[in-house]
């Protein structure tokens, strides 16, 4: 049986999360999914296996609240499940920074399309091309002339990024595109004029240009470990 694996998120104003967090919880027991949901008074971030049809029906009663109406989804497969449990987890936020001041909801860098960050690398534009994820994560693969932060935690970017250029465009990136929804707040009001957000981050780029500028794979939090370009797992 194949296995989809969805992975999505969306900052927005959620009140109630303990009777949404039942919700949820018993819809993805009733469609038989593992993974996690992460639900907290900004926003949510789910990551999800499950069989094909069970995983659209999941897909179609979220969409249907109005709150998730317009989320995307960065979609792989696999042959078994990369969960061995589901969890649905409250949390203070989504994507732990620290910086309350920062409100993804209201406020965003420009998203950069994969395609056309491809064509400014076909290019050779000058760019600090931005990796924003822990050191364990770039270590398996990066874009090739990125900047590492050396960080092993997201909650140590603000610091971590205090050095770098501030009139020089800046194009950064994670894994599915939620830790720059912050990092980009952060550089635009810590006074960087041209800040760029990899659109669904190095999993849609993969989906959309595959490996062209990239090292290696991409760390996934979850028993596949990290993808290659074609999204299928590493072996190990």
């Amino acid at each position: 049986m194949q296995i989809l694996n969805i992975a999505g998120y969306k900052f927005i104003t959620l009140e109630n999360i303990l009777e949404l967090r039942i919700s949820l919880l018993n819809q993805c027991k009733n469609f038989s999914l593992k993974g996690t949901i992460l639900l907290s008074p900004e926003g949510i971030n789910i990551s999800l296996a499950g069989a094909l049809a069970d995983v659209a029906a999941f897909k179609s009663y979220l969409l249907a609240d109005s709150h998730f109406s317009d989320m995307t989804f960065r979609e792989s497969y696999s042959r078994t499940p990369p969960f061995k449990r589901l969890k649905v987890k409250l949390k203070k936020e989504i994507i732990t920074m620290r910086r309350p001041e920062i409100c993804p909801e209201t406020q965003r860098a420009p998203a950069i399309s994969p395609q056309q960050f491809k064509q400014w690398l076909d290019q050779g534009r000058e760019l600090t091309i931005l990796d924003t994820r822990n050191t364990y994560e770039v270590e398996l693969g990066t874009f090739e002339g990125a900047t590492k932060l050396g960080i092993e935690d997201f909650c140590e970017f603000p610091k971590a990024v205090e050095n770098l250029p501030t009139d020089k465009p800046v194009v950064m990136f994670c894994t599915g595109g939620v830790r720059c929804e912050k990092a980009g707040i952060h550089l635009l009001n810590k006074g960087f004029s041209e800040v760029y957000q990899l659109d669904g981050g190095i999993l849609n780029y993969f989906a959309a240009i595959g490996g062209a500028h990239y090292d290696g794979a991409c760390f996934v939090f979850d028993e596949r470990v990290a993808l290659k370009p074609d999204l299928q797992p590493i072996t190990l």
